[in-house]
C-alpha cells in the first residue's frame, strides 16, 4: 500500500465555517464569531439551511419575528441583514456571502462543506456506497463527529425546530449504520456500553435493541442478551401493545440458535454475610414528574453513555437551590436506570441542608446491612467499614444515590472503588473537590413545563380551562418546582378557589411566602435551612441585598454594602452561592462576577431584613448601594464620548469604591445597564431625587450611542417628575435637557410638530438654567433653542442665540459647549445658504472636538462638514468628511449619526451620478424606521423620490415624496418641508399641473419665510413660466 501524503493547506483569510449540528457556531480564520442575538441566530440559520436559494423577505420576517412582526418589518429586516453582513465581514469580501435579490436574500457558500449539515449529509451518502465495513465505519464516525448536541438547539424557530427533528433522526440512522458496520468488524464488546446508553435514551427504538442483543451475544453474554430482548419485549407489549419487529426478532433468534445460556457460578460465602440480596433502596418514582428531558439525557450520558470511562467510577452530580427538584430528578432518573444495575440500587438522604447531617460512617452501616451484612459483622472503625463496603461492591454493578450531600468529606467514604458501579449525588452546592464528578446546575422549570407540572399536581382539565391564570401562578412561583407543588396543593385543598383567586393572593409580594405553605411543604422553611447555615456576615449581606430591585448584582456591591475589605465581602458572596441563595449570572468584560436572586429567594431576603434589621439599617444600605452605582457610573460616563454637554451633577453621596480597570466604558454600561436602570427607578420610588438624576445623567451618553431612545425617554421622564415634585430645579433641568434630544430627533410621526415642542421646551430649559445660575447649562440650553429657531426660519434670532451660547461657554471654560455653539451657528447660517460661514464654524468645532478627544462629536461635525462641502460642490472634500464620520459612528455603534451620514453620502452620490446613491438612501431609510428617526425617514424618502424621478419612475417618485411631505409636516422644519414640496411639484409636473403648482407655491412661500431667497426666486420664475403658458404672466414675481 502506498503511503498517503497529507499536504496542509492553510485556510484563506476570508474562510468561514457554520455549524448547526448543536448550538449555532460561526468560525472564521481569525477565531469564533459570536452571534449573541436570538433574532440574528434565527436569521442566519434560516439563510444557511437554504444556502444557494433565494429566501423571500416575507418568509424571513415570519421566521425572525414569528407572529409579532414590527410595523415596519421590511425595514427592520434590512437592518438585521446589514448587521449580519457586518458580523460576517461581508464588506471585506470580493464576493459577499449575503446577496440581495428582488424578492429576498441569497446566502452563498464558496464550498458546501462550510456548513456542517451539508458535510454530514455528504458523508452519509458516500458511506452508503462503501462495501468495506472498516472504511464505512470510519466514514460514519467522521460524519457523527460533526455533532455537538441536538441540531439547531439554540434557534427559537418553529420551522427550524421541525427541521431539527429530521436532522436528529438522520443522526440516529447514521448511528445505527455505524454500529452495524462495527458489529460486522467484530467489535461486540466495545459496543455494549454504548448500546445500553442508547436503549436507555431511546427505549422504543428497536434497531438499537436488536444491536444490543447481538453485541451481548457476541461478547459471550447470551443470558444478558436474552434478558435484554425480554426487557424490550415486555416494554413494547405493555406500552404499545405490539410485537417486536422483524430485525429484533431476527437478533433474538440468532442468539437462541447459538445454544443455552451459560450457567451462573455459585456465590462464594462471606463471613457474616447472608445470601447476597439485591438492595432496592430507591424511594418510589415521582408520579407527577414533568420535563427535565435535557438534564435526564445529560445525566444518562455521564452514568451510562458511550463515553462512560472504562476504568474510572462514573460520578454525576445535580446542584441547585432548595426546592428546585434535585431529589425528584435523581429518583426519576435512577428508576429509569435501574435495569442497567441488576445488582441493586443504594439510596440515602444525607440531610446536608439540615443541622444534623448524617455521618458517613452511619451511612456505611446502613449500606452494609442492605448488602447482606449482619450488624454484628460490621466493624466499628469507619476506615474498615469503607474498605468492607468497597470489597462487597467489587464484583457487582450497583447504582449509589447520595441525596442532599453537604461536603466532599461526607461523600468520599461512600464511593465504590470500581467502574462497574455508578454514583449520583445531589447537593445545594457543587462539590467540586470530588475528582472526576460531572455536575449539572438545575434551574427552574421552563414556562410550559411549569404549567404542565401544575396540572399534574392538581387537575389537568382545570389548568387547561384557565391557561392564562395558570401561567400567572407559575410565574409568581418563580417556576420553582417546590413552590408550584405547594400552589397545586392549595388549589387541591380548596376546590372552591379559582386559579385567578390564587394568582391574586400570590400577587401580593408581602404575603407570597405565606401563601406558599401547605402542610409540611413550604418555600420559607426550605430556604431557612440554607439561611440558618450561614455565618453572621453572609446572613447580613443576604438581608442587605434583598430590598434592592436590581436583577443582577455586580461583585462590587458586596463590599459597598458591608463596608469591609473586598476579599472578605466576596467570601460572603461565595457563601451565599454555595448555599444556593444566590446564583452566578455571569462575568462582565472586566472580570467582575454578577449574581442574581431567584424571585422567591429575594422575597425571603426581604422577609429576613424586615424581621432582623430596623428601618435605619435598611435605608443606610440603600444609600450605600446606590451611591456605589453612582460612583462607578460617574467615572465611566466621563470616558464615554458624547454630544459635548456639560456634566452637571447633584449632591448625592458617593460610596467609596475601588476603580474598575480593564474594561471599556461602553462595555461596562452594556453589562450594568439593567442594574443602573433599576437603581434609577428605585431611587425615584424612595424619593432619593438627587441620586436619581445623577444616575440618570450618567446614562444619557450611553443611551444616545446605543440608540436606546425608548429607555432614555422613560428614565428621564420618571426622574424629572420626581425632581419636580421635590422642587429640585437642577435635576429637573438636566433631565429636560436630555428629553429634548430624544423627543425631538427620535420620535414617531405621531409626536406632533416636533420643532414646536423643541421651541417651547428649549425656551423653558433656558429659563430654568438661567434661574439656577449655571452658565454651562445655560449655554447648552441656548444651543437647543437656537436649533428650534433655525428650524422655524427665524434666522436672525437663531444666530443671536447661538452667539450668546458661544460667549457663555467661553466664559465658563466649557469647551464642549463652544463646539456645540459653533455647530448651532453653522446650522443657522446654512438655513440662509451662507456655506462659507458654515464651513468656518464647523472647522472651529472640529478642532475643539479633537482637543477634547471626543470622537463621537467629531463624527457629528464631520457629517455636517461633508454636507456643507457638498453644497458648495467640493465633492471630494465632502466624501472624505462623510467617510470619516461613517467610520467613527460605526466604531461606536452610533446609529443616529450613521443614519444621517448615509443621507449625506446619498445626496453626494446622487450629485455625482454614482449608482451607490440609492443603496445609501435605502440603508438610511431602514435605520430611520428601525429607530423612529422620523426626520431621517422623511429625508431618505425625499432623496429616493428624487432618484426615482430622475430614473423615470414617476409613480414611485410621487408616492415617496408625498409620504416625505406628510412626515415633514409632523416635524415642522420649514426648509426641509419646502425641499420635499419642490421635488413633489417636479414629480407632478406634466401629469397633474394643478398638484404641481400647489406644491411649488407652498414650497416658494416656505423658502421665502426661511430666508432662502435664491430658492424662493427660482420657484417664482418657474411658476411664472407656467403662468405665461396659461396666460397669467408675472403673478409669482411680484
Amino acid at each position: 500500500m502506498r503511503a498517503l501524503t497529507v499536504i496542509y493547506q492553510p485556510r484563506p483569510p476570508d474562510w468561514m465555517e457554520f455549524r448547526l449540528l448543536g448550538a449555532l457556531q460561526v468560525e472564521s480564520a481569525q477565531g469564533a464569531v459570536p452571534v449573541s442575538s436570538a433574532q440574528q441566530r434565527v436569521l442566519l440559520a434560516t439563510l444557511l439551511v437554504r444556502a444557494g436559494q433565494v429566501v423571500p423577505a416575507d418568509f424571513l420576517v415570519g421566521q425572525v419575528w414569528q407572529d409579532r412582526p414590527p410595523a415596519s418589518a421590511r425595514a427592520a429586516l434590512q437592518v438585521r441583514i446589514l448587521r449580519l453582513r457586518r458580523l460576517l465581514g461581508d464588506g471585506d469580501r470580493p464576493e459577499p456571502m449575503i446577496v440581495t435579490r428582488q424578492s429576498g436574500y441569497l446566502f452563498r457558500l464558496a464550498d458546501p462543506d462550510q456548513l456542517d449539515i451539508t458535510r454530514f449529509e455528504r458523508l452519509l451518502v458516500e458511506s452508503r456506497t462503501i462495501e468495506d465495513p472498516r472504511r464505512r465505519s470510519a466514514g460514519l464516525h467522521e460524519a457523527l463527529s460533526l455533532w455537538r448536541g441536538p441540531a439547531l438547539v439554540d434557534i427559537p424557530s418553529q420551522a427550524l425546530q421541525e427541521l431539527a427533528v429530521q436532522l436528529n433522526e438522520s443522526r440516529l440512522v447514521a448511528l445505527e449504520q455505524r454500529i452495524e458496520a462495527d458489529l460486522r468488524l467484530g467489535r461486540h464488546q466495545d459496543l455494549v456500553a454504548e448500546l445500553r446508553g442508547l436503549t436507555a435514551e431511546h427505549p422504543l427504538r428497536e434497531g438499537f435493541w436488536a444491536q444490543l442483543v447481538l453485541a451481548l451475544a457476541g461478547s459471550d453474554q447470551r443470558a444478558a442478551a436474552l434478558a435484554a430482548y425480554d426487557q424490550v419485549y415486555r416494554r413494547l407489549s405493555s406500552e404499545l401493545g405490539v410485537e417486536p419487529g422483524p430485525a429484533l426478532r431476527a437478533s433474538h433468534l440468532a442468539v437462541l440458535r447459538e445454544g443455552a445460556t451459560p450457567e451462573t457460578p455459585d456465590a462464594a460465602p462471606v463471613t457474616g454475610r447472608t445470601v447476597a440480596p439485591v438492595p432496592a433502596l430507591l424511594p418510589p418514582d415521582v408520579p407527577d414528574f414533568t420535563g427535565r428531558e435535557r438534564q435526564l439525557a445529560e445525566l444518562r450520558t455521564v452514568l451510562n453513555g458511550p463515553d462512560r470511562p472504562a476504568a474510572a467510577l462514573p460520578i454525576a452530580g445535580i446542584a441547585g437551590m432548595g426546592g428546585i427538584g434535585k431529589t425528584a430528578l435523581a429518583v426519576h432518573l435512577t428508576h429509569r436506570l435501574a435495569a442497567s444495575y441488576p445488582d441493586g440500587q443504594l439510596f440515602v438522604n444525607l440531610r446536608g441542608a439540615e443541622a444534623a447531617a448524617l455521618d458517613p460512617s452511619d451511612v456505611l452501616l446502613r449500606f452494609l446491612r442492605a448488602l447482606g451484612m449482619e450488624s454484628r459483622a460490621v466493624p466499628a472503625d469507619p476506615v474498615e467499614r469503607a474498605g468492607l463496603y468497597r470489597s462487597l461492591l467489587a464484583d457487582r454493578r450497583i447504582l449509589v444515590v447520595l441525596d442532599n450531600a453537604v461536603s466532599e468529606a461526607q461523600v468520599r467514604p461512600l464511593l465504590p472503588g470500581v467502574a462497574t458501579c455508578a454514583v449520583l449525588i445531589t447537593s445545594r452546592a457543587r462539590l467540586t473537590g470530588l475528582e472526576g464528578a460531572r455536575w449539572i446546575e438545575l434551574d427552574v422549570l421552563e414556562p410550559d413545563e411549569a404549567v404542565r407540572f401544575l396540572g399534574r399536581v392538581t387537575d389537568e382539565r382545570r389548568i387547561a380551562a384557565q391557561p392564562g391564570d395558570a401561567a400567572e401562578i407559575v410565574r409568581l412561583c418563580g417556576r420553582l418546582p417546590l413552590a408550584v407543588r405547594v400552589a397545586g396543593a392549595r388549589l387541591t385543598a380548596r376546590p372552591s378557589w379559582t386559579l385567578a383567586h390564587l394568582a391574586g393572593r400570590l400577587g401580593n409580594e408581602r404575603s407570597r411566602l405565606d401563601q406558599l405553605t401547605s402542610g409540611d411543604l413550604g418555600v420559607r422553611a426550605s430556604l431557612a435551612l440554607s439561611y440558618d447555615g450561614l455565618d453572621e456576615r453572609a446572613r447580613r449581606l443576604f438581608r442587605l441585598l434583598g430590598p434592592f430591585d436590581i436583577l443582577e448584582f455586580p461583585e462590587w456591591m458586596a463590599p459597598a454594602l458591608l463596608g469591609c475589605p473586598h476579599d472578605d465581602a466576596v467570601a460572603s458572596v461565595e457563601s451565599l452561592v454555595d448555599a444556593q441563595l444566590l446564583t452566578i449570572a455571569g462575568t462582565d468584560p472586566s472580570g467582575q462576577s454578577h449574581y442574581r436572586f431567584h424571585d422567591l429567594v429575594r422575597l425571603y431576603a426581604r422577609d429576613r431584613a424586615e424581621a432582623e434589621d430596623d428601618a435605619g439599617v435598611r435605608a443606610g444600605a440603600f444609600e450605600r448601594g446606590l451611591g456605589a452605582w453612582l460612583a462607578h457610573a460617574e467615572r465611566m460616563a466621563r470616558r464615554v464620548p458624547g454630544p459635548c454637554y456639560a456634566a452637571i451633577h447633584g449632591d448625592a453621596p458617593r460610596t467609596p469604591v475601588d476603580e474598575i480597570t480593564g474594561i471599556e466604558p461602553l462595555a461596562w454600561f452594556d453589562a450594568e445597564r439593567a442594574g443602573l436602570m433599576s437603581a434609577v427607578h428605585q431611587a425615584c420610588d424612595l424619593g432619593l431625587h438627587e441620586l436619581a438624576f445623577d444616575l440618570a445623567g450618567c446614562l444619557e451618553k450611553y443611551f444616545d450611542l446605543r440608540g436606546m431612545y425608548v429607555e432614555w425617554d422613560a428614565v428621564n421622564k420618571h426622574v424629572m417628575s420626581v425632581c419636580r415634585a421635590a422642587g429640585n430645579l437642577r435635576g429637573e433641568a438636566v433631565m429636560l435637557r436630555g428629553l429634548i434630544e430624544v423627543s425631538t430627533w427620535n420620535s414617531g410621526d405621531s409626536a406632533g410638530e416636533a420643532m414646536d415642542h423643541l421651541h417651547s421646551d428649549a425656551r423653558r430649559l433656558l429659563e430654568m438654567f438661567t434661574e439656577i445660575g449655571d452658565a454651562r447649562g445655560t449655554a447648552d440650553a441656548a444651543v437647543q433653542y437656537s436649533w428650534a429657531l433655525a428650524a422655524r426660519g427665524e434666522h436672525g434670532q437663531a444666530v443671536e442665540t447661538a452667539t450668546r451660547s458661544l460667549r457663555l461657554a467661553e466664559g465658563a471654560g466649557h469647551l464642549g459647549g463652544q463646539a456645540r455653539a459653533h455647530v448651532a451657528l453653522a446650522v443657522a447660517h446654512a438655513e440662509h445658504l451662507r456655506f462659507d460661514t458654515v464651513i468656518e464654524h464647523l472647522t472651529e468645532a472640529l478642532q475643539l472636538t479633537r482637543n477634547l478627544d471626543n470622537p463621537r462629536y467629531e463624527a457629528t461635525v464631520q457629517q455636517f462638514l461633508g454636507i456643507a462641502y457638498n453644497a458648495v460642490d467640493d465633492l471630494d472634500a465632502g466624501e472624505r468628511a462623510l467617510t470619516a464620520s461613517l467610520s467613527i459612528s460605526r466604531r461606536y455603534r452610533d446609529d443616529y449619526t450613521e443614519t444621517l451620514t448615509m443621507l449625506g453620502l446619498a445626496r453626494l452620490y446622487a450629485k455625482r451620478g454614482d449608482a451607490r446613491a440609492a443603496a445609501a438612501a435605502e440603508t438610511a431609510l431602514a435605520m430611520g424606521r428601525e429607530y423612529d428617526m422620523t426626520h431621517h425617514v422623511a429625508d431618505a424618502l425625499t432623496i429616493l423620490g428624487e432618484l426615482d424621478l430622475a430614473a423615470g419612475r414617476r409613480d414611485s417618485a410621487i408616492a415617496r415624496l408625498r409620504e416625505a411631505v406628510r412626515l415633514w409636516r409632523t416635524r415642522g422644519w420649514q426648509s426641509f418641508l419646502a425641499t420635499a414640496l419642490r421635488s413633489l411639484g417636479d414629480a407632478y409636473a406634466g401629469t397633474d399641473e394643478a398638484a404641481a403648482r400647489a406644491a411649488w407655491t407652498e414650497a416658494r412661500a416656505l423658502f421665502a419665510r426661511s430666508g432662502q431667497e435664491p430658492r424662493a426666486e427660482e420657484l417664482a420664475r418657474q411658476l411664472d413660466e407656467r403662468d405665461q403658458v396659461a396666460g397669467h404672466p408675472g403673478q409669482h414675481l411680484r
